[in-house]
Parts: C-alpha cells; sequence; structure tokens
C-alpha cells in the first residue's frame, strides 16, 4: 500500500538553502571584473606618480655632465654619457664626509634616546592602572601632529636659555624628541594583545622582576622595539628643519648640506647622495616589513 504525502508537507523543504539563493548574473560578473581592474590600474597609476619623480633620480646621478636632466647620450644609452664621478666626489669631499659622519653620530645617539625612552613609555601606557593614560599619550604624540616648524621654533629659544643651540647635545635632543613617538606608537602595538598573565605566571614560579621582563615581555615587545628604533633613525637622519634652527656649522648634516647645495652651488653630487638616500630608505622599508611579519607570527602563536 503506497503511503499518501501529508497535504501540508511541502517539496520545497528539501531543497537546500544555498541552491535557493541567487547567483550574479553574466553582466554582474563583468561589471565586478571591470571594477576589480579598474581599481588595480588606478592604485598602480597612484604609485607611479609618486614613485617616478625619485626614481628617476637614480639614473640622473650617474650623468656625466653636470646637469639635472637627461643629456642626448644618456638617451641614446651611450657608455660615455654615464659615469661615477659625482660619487667619488661625495666621498672625497671633506663638507660631505663631515655631514655624513654628523648624521650618524646624531642619528643614532637620538635614536637610542628615543628607543629607551618610547619603550619605557609605552610599557608604562599599557598598563591599565596607568593614571592619566591618554593625556600623557596625546603629550607624547604631539611632535607629530603640530607642524614642525613651530616645534623647532618652541626648541630654539627653548634651547636658547640653556647653551643648547649650535651643540651637538641639543641637536640629539631634538632629534630624540621627534623619535620617541613612533617608539611609543610600535611598542604600543605590539602590547596590544599580550597576556600580563604571563608576566605575573613568570614570578609566581620564581623569577625576578628583571628575567621575567626579559624572558616574557622582551620577545613580544622586541619587533615593535626595532621597527620603532628604524624609523626613529630614518626620521633623525632627513630631519632638516630642526636642524636649521638648532645646528651650527659643526652639526651640518646630510639634509643641511644638500638643502644648502641647492640654494648656493646647484652641484650634481647632490643626486649621488639623493640615490644612495633611497636605497638606504628601501632597505629599512624591507627590514621593517619582515618585523611586521615576525611580529604577527608571534601574535599567532606560530
Amino acid at each position: 500500500m503506497r503511503k499518501s504525502m501529508s497535504p501540508n508537507q511541502d517539496t520545497r523543504h528539501s531543497i537546500p538553502r544555498n541552491d535557493l539563493r541567487l547567483q550574479p548574473g553574466p553582466g554582474q560578473l563583468a561589471s565586478q571584473a571591470v571594477g576589480r581592474w579598474a581599481l588595480r590600474i588606478a592604485a598602480w597609476g597612484a604609485l607611479a606618480f609618486l614613485m617616478v619623480p625619485i626614481l628617476v633620480v637614480i639614473p640622473l646621478s650617474f650623468n656625466a655632465e653636470p646637469f639635472f636632466s637627461f643629456t642626448p647620450g644618456m638617451l641614446r644609452l651611450e657608455t660615455g654619457a654615464y659615469s661615477t664621478k659625482w660619487y667619488n666626489a661625495v666621498f672625497e669631499s671633506n663638507i660631505w664626509l663631515m655631514a655624513i659622519r654628523n648624521s650618524l653620530v646624531i642619528g643614532l645617539s637620538s635614536t637610542a634616546i628615543a628607543t629607551v625612552l618610547g619603550t619605557v613609555a609605552a610599557l608604562g601606557l599599557s598598563s591599565p592602572d596607568m593614571p592619566w593614560r591618554r593625556p600623557i599619550t596625546a603629550l607624547l604624540l604631539a611632535p607629530m601632529i603640530v607642524p614642525l616648524i613651530i616645534v623647532a621654533a618652541g626648541m630654539f629659544f627653548f634651547f636658547t636659555r640653556f647653551n643648547l643651540v649650535a651643540t651637538f647635545p641639543g641637536v640629539i635632543i631634538a632629534h630624540a624628541v621627534l623619535g620617541v613617538p613612533f617608539v611609543v606608537l610600535t611598542v604600543t602595538a605590539t602590547l596590544s594583545g599580550f597576556d600580563r598573565s604571563l608576566y605575573h605566571a613568570g614570578l609566581n614560579l620564581g623569577a625576578s622582576p628583571v628575567r621575567a621582563f626579559i624572558d616574557v615581555v622582551v620577545p613580544v615587545i622586541r619587533p615593535g622595539v626595532i621597527s620603532g628604533a628604524l624609523l626613529a633613525f630614518v626620521t633623525s637622519f632627513d630631519e632638516v628643519v630642526l636642524v636649521l634652527f638648532l645646528a651650527g656649522p659643526e652639526q651640518t648634516t646630510i639634509p643641511r648640506r644638500m638643502f644648502s647645495g641647492l640654494r648656493e652651488q646647484i652641484n650634481p653630487s647632490i643626486l649621488a647622495v639623493a640615490t644612495l638616500l633611497i636605497l638606504m630608505s628601501i632597505c629599512l622599508l624591507l627590514v621593517l616589513e619582515l618585523l611586521r611579519r615576525r611580529s604577527e607570527r608571534i601574535r599567532a602563536g606560530k
């Protein structure tokens, strides 16, 4: 005897819900593909618009003639139209060598100060028991927000009272102030997902506070500390406004030397120095990307 179907039973209930969803038609798929390609073209166009004026400096630095433009020989790719004499001129010039030495001394010194102060500040600000967290954070990040010309003018009048203008300590302190916000941001970002119970667990197991900090906290914040230090160094190495206000002839750095060269005596050696700075920046960006990936692996627990 056949089993009769209930009149209230609907055979459509046996159809999976996924099959009932509307699928995009051919026209919608085509419009989505066009949109993706348009977005890619716009992104690559914006990147080329930003990068081409920078990258064009590199071939110009090998110009055999003292010009800031491509010569007919360079356009024809003639061997004699290219030369490395401007690089030789940089490393044979006492003025450029002094500027390089000053930039390294000021950059490394200010980076060390900014890294220590920024790391300590980030550790304190990441604590939930820290009072006045937001006002202190805003104060530490102020050098990134306030126009640099105002910061430089304020430091000039303030440092004059302590005879720090036209001195290495004054320039180093000023550059360290600019580098602290970068360290605070990067270290705070690495501590955002840190479980503080791990640190207290180390203390409960008998480790001293210093030992627990080195074994538990330092591996977590190390990528952020290194990233912040690199950003602080780049900021100091490329800074020219503070140097114009606070530095004297003995504290001339690479950016100030380039600025003076463009105003007083145009020399293609500036293009050679600019190329070296571009290559250094690319290397630092690659290091920062590797540190970012390492930080993500640490957060994921891999």
